[in-house]
C-alpha cells in the first residue's frame, strides 16, 4: 500500500482557535480524521507529522525519501520565508503537494508569494480543511498516474 505522509508546519497545531475566520473552527485531529477517511478510500497509508520547528520538518522530509511515496505539506508560514525547507523538497525525489488552507491571494500581499510551489507537483490553497484532503487525492493520483498506487476503490 502506498505511504503518504502529511506534514503541518509552525501554527497548525492551533487549528481551531488561531484566527478561525481564515482557518475555520475545526482542530488539526479532526482534520487529520477527515484527511485518514479520504485515505482508506483511495487505499492509501497515511502518517501524520506536525512541528512549530523549521529543522525538524525538513529532518521529517529527508526521512521521508526512504519510507514514503508522496508528501502533502502545509507549510505554513514558512512556505513564504524558508529557502532551507524549498530546498528540501526539491531534493526528496518524491512528490509533494502544497496545501494551504486559505485562499493566499486574497491574504496580505507577503502571503501571496510560496518559496515551496516552483517544486511542487502542484498547490491547493483556500478550501479549508478541504484543502489537506484535495491534497490527499492529488498526491495519490499522482502515485497512480507513476502506476505506485492503487484506483480508488
Amino acid at each position: 500500500m502506498p505511504r503518504v505522509l502529511v506534514m503541518y508546519g509552525p501554527n497548525l497545531n492551533l487549528l481551531g482557535v488561531r484566527e478561525p475566520e481564515h482557518y475555520g473552527t475545526l482542530t488539526l485531529d479532526a482534520v487529520n480524521a477527515r484527511v485518514a477517511e479520504a485515505a482508506r478510500t483511495l487505499g492509501v497509508e497515511v502518517e501524520f507529522f506536525q512541528s512549530n520547528s523549521e529543522g525538524a520538518l525538513i529532518d521529517r522530509l529527508h526521512e521521508a525519501r526512504s519510507t514514503h511515496q508522496a508528501v502533502v505539506l502545509n507549510p505554513g508560514g514558512l512556505g513564504h520565508t524558508s529557502v532551507a525547507l524549498r530546498d528540501a523538497v526539491a531534493a526528496v525525489g518524491i512528490p509533494v503537494v502544497e496545501c494551504h488552507l486559505s485562499n493566499l491571494a486574497r491574504r496580505e500581499p507577503f502571503r501571496h508569494r510560496s518559496l515551496l510551489s516552483a517544486v511542487c507537483a502542484g498547490v491547493i490553497s483556500g478550501f479549508g480543511p478541504e484543502s489537506m484532503v484535495l491534497g490527499l487525492r492529488a498526491a495519490a493520483a499522482l502515485l497512480q498516474a507513476d502506476g505506485q498506487g492503487p484506483r480508488a476503490r
